[in-house]
């Protein structure tokens, strides 16, 4: 059965409040490709709620980068609870959090959060897509395409449909900052390159889109590869 790994960015879950139209739409689309014999991982986000813990312990207090990847990760286990509980007919019981332990799941969903400092959840994706045979990765956020540089600043910057894996890097750097917003983070770009993997940018909200890459057909968005 096909496998899809998917990186469902927190903008897309929690936008600014907890996104329920969103997401019976998004489970509503999953069940139906389940019901084609596809199977799914899907890895949470922690987006604008991992930002806002961040923000909030940074006002108060110093706080280090681990300390503010640990509210990061929590906050991507939250998000990825949330997804566990909507797809509990589906999904494995237990939540994908250790990449030092293998899950031999038999469900149709396997649901991943964040691991530990330093690493973030796309990582956890291309990690994911290694150890369970994936080819490529489907990461949806807010946005459709990568752009030289962020184009609500330079409305001249460049679009890509398609980029190759050192032009992207060239675009997002070599250093993870924790609450970095990046289509695709610097060292899961590196370890996505290493393996070879295709990542294919999208925006989430565009479900209709995603049925058109999934099928094949010409769709909006950027392949990295």
């Amino acid at each position: 059965m096909p496998l899809h790994v998917v990186s469902l960015g927190g903008s897309l879950i929690v936008p600014e409040e907890i996104d329920i139209d969103y997401l019976a739409t998004f489970k509503r689309f999953i069940v139906e490709r389940i019901a084609m014999g596809e199977r799914f991982i899907l890895i949470a986000g922690g987006g604008k709620v991992a930002r806002k813990y961040q923000q909030a312990a940074a006002d108060v207090s110093e706080i280090d980068n681990e300390e503010k990847d640990w509210l990061g990760i929590h906050s991507t286990r939250l998000n990825a609870h949330l997804l566990r509980t909507i797809f509990k007919r589906y999904a494995h019981p237990r939540i994908f959090t250790n990449l030092d332990e293998h899950i031999d799941f038999q469900e149709n969903i396997l649901i991943g959060a964040g691991w530990k400092p330093g690493w973030s959840t796309d990582y956890i994706a291309v990690r994911l897509a290694e150890r369970y045979g994936g080819r490529s990765i489907i990461n949806l956020s807010n946005i459709e395409y990568v752009y030289s540089e962020d184009p609500r600043i330079n409305p001249q910057a460049t679009k890509y449909e398609n980029i190759s894996w050192p032009d992207f890097r060239a675009i997002v750097g070599t250093t993870w900052c924790p609450g970095m917003s990046a289509p695709f983070d610097p060292i899961a770009s590196q370890e996505a390159a290493r393996l070879s993997l295709t990542v294919a940018i999208l925006n989430g909200r565009n479900l209709e889109n995603l049925n058109q890459y999934l099928e094949g057909n010409p769709f909006k968005g950027t392949l990295i590869q």
